[in-house]
């Protein structure tokens, strides 16, 4: 049962970084230069004048009704209170969604009465997943009534939750602060004119090749190794014995390369010949080659820029993004049908642990975003609204629970920043 006091916004959810596979197995991201947006509901600028979000009608005067603080370090606390009726409007979904898993023999998944659903789940646990979806609806009405250039996601504590009563709560989220870029442009320039070649040359093929030779070699003969062991048996993950050093593998003997060689490589069918072989070879370090030099490049300019920046980076976002973190870490251990705390045993590590040593991490991939944005507001950089909206329509279809606003919005960033990107690198 989720504490009735605090509770922290879900993530939003993010495209799946697909990777595809070529030459024997071997996955590369798709994205050459991924940066993961801060959540952005901003008054002015240029997310602001693309963004459009569609308002639903409320009886909220929400100028009146939630008073704004400014506190130190750049950042803000919203109070105030949300009517019961607002509240009560989100009940049915809330009860679809916490439902839609319940089994009760009789009754098919998401066909169980709601009579039987809310003695199952309970009225708390109801009423708090009314009291985040009635919040997030609020929260950007909310921002926008005050003007307030909010980013990351707030952190939110419940003050008041109960049956017929309006809910209270508190957001204290950062804003952006003040922002002193160095030249830019200048320090793109620069990076650009000793940008490192992505030629592939045959040098580069041939020793990949060599790689992959003694890899196959290396595999055959722990397969080997393990059948011998096993009494002639297939051998299992437990009694593979592994290389023992880089050096073994260095020595080993590789096999000459023929059609015949090549057609045993990767999947059945993948490569035809010698020279087919070669040419994807060629063709899988091209694209790596362009991929890691552009990350590298990309770095180089962005590090350097944030090193020059002159900003006060306010702690709420520090912790929002580590929370980010925290809940990405989550979501995949959970896909791998594994649990935090036992992942956490395992490697020997606390919460804490971890916090530190993402904490640099999380600092500069939030000095990051909030650079990049400040270069699109003084470039006036959008993102196209035709590319847009098919992109949040497209998101949107896959996560049809997530708010419309929150998946806009990060499409959005995701769109600038790469845009940003295109801008600076072709600074000459």
């Amino acid at each position: 049962m989720r504490s009735p006091t605090t509770w922290q916004p879900k993530p939003t959810p993010r495209p799946s970084r697909r990777g595809f596979f070529l030459l024997l197995f071997s996955s590369i991201p798709s994205s050459i230069f991924y940066i993961r947006p801060l959540a952005f509901w901003p008054k002015t600028g240029t997310l602001a004048r693309t963004m459009s979000h569609s308002h639903h009608h409320h009886n909220i005067d929400f100028k009146k009704a939630f008073a704004v603080t400014r506190e130190a370090g750049s950042q803000v606390k919203i109070a105030g209170e949300i009517p019961w009726e607002e509240l009560l409007a989100e009940r049915s979904e809330a009860v679809k969604k916490l439902g839609a898993n319940v089994a009760i023999d009789g009754f098919r998944p998401g066909h169980v009465p709601e009579a039987m659903l809310v003695q199952r789940i309970g009225e708390m646990n109801i009423l708090m997943e009314m009291a985040e979806r009635v919040i997030a609806h609020m929260y950007p009405h909310i921002v926008g009534a005050h003007e307030l250039d909010v980013i990351g996601y707030p952190k939110i504590d419940i003050t008041k939750i109960a049956p017929e009563n309006p809910l209270g709560f508190t957001a204290t989220v950062a804003i952006l602060p003040a922002i002193t870029l160095p030249n830019y442009q200048s320090i793109a320039k620069e990076a650009n004119s000793k940008k490192e070649s992505t030629d592939v040359t045959d040098a580069d093929v041939e020793k990949q090749i060599e790689d992959i030779l003694r890899q196959k070699a290396a595999y055959e003969r722990l397969q080997q190794k393990a059948v011998t062991k096993n009494d002639g048996e297939l051998p299992t993950p437990e009694t593979v014995e592994p290389i023992e050093t880089e050096e073994d593998l260095k020595k080993l003997p590789i096999p000459e390369l023929t059609d015949e060689v090549v057609a045993g490589l990767g999947q059945p069918g993948q490569f035809t010949s010698v020279a087919d072989f070669k040419a994807k070879v060629r063709e899988h370090l091209d694209i790596e080659k362009k991929r890691e030099v552009e990350a590298k490049h990309r770095a180089l300019i962005t590090d350097t820029i944030i090193a020059g920046t002159e900003m006060e980076l306010p702690s709420v976002l520090l912790e929002s993004e580590i929370n980010q973190m925290f809940a990405q870490m989550s979501e995949d251990l959970e896909r791998a049908n594994l649990k935090m705390d036992d992942y956490l045993a395992h490697i020997k590590k606390t919460k804490e642990d971890l916090t530190a040593e993402w904490t640099p991490a999380a600092e500069k991939r939030a000095k990051l975003q909030l650079v990049l944005n400040e270069i699109a507001k003084k470039e006036n950089i959008t993102p196209d609204k035709d590319q847009l909206k098919s992109q949040v329509d497209q998101l949107a279809a896959q996560y049809k629970d997530a708010d419309p606003h929150r998946i806009a919005v990060y499409v959005a960033s995701i769109m600038q920043n790469e845009a940003v990107m295109k801008h600076l690198e072709n600074q000459s």
